[in-house]
């Protein structure tokens, strides 16, 4: 999964208006205590900040 589809799939998730928002101040215990902007910077995959995305959500991942 590329970045372009990670924030393709938050939007849908969360609005386009929330999506940002969400990446840059929700802290997630499954990636390590970052955010997802942060895990992006440090390098994690796009594909497993989505993963830990639904599992903080309790959604499906597809």
């Amino acid at each position: 999964m590329r970045i372009t589809e990670l924030r393709r799939r938050m939007v849908e998730q969360f609005g386009p208006d929330w999506a940002p928002s969400y990446a840059k101040d929700i802290v997630h215990a499954e990636l390590g205590g970052q955010t997802v902007e942060e895990a992006l910077a440090m390098g994690m995959e796009p594909h497993e900040i989505w993963r830990a995305i639904c599992r903080h959500n309790g959604v499906s991942e597809h």
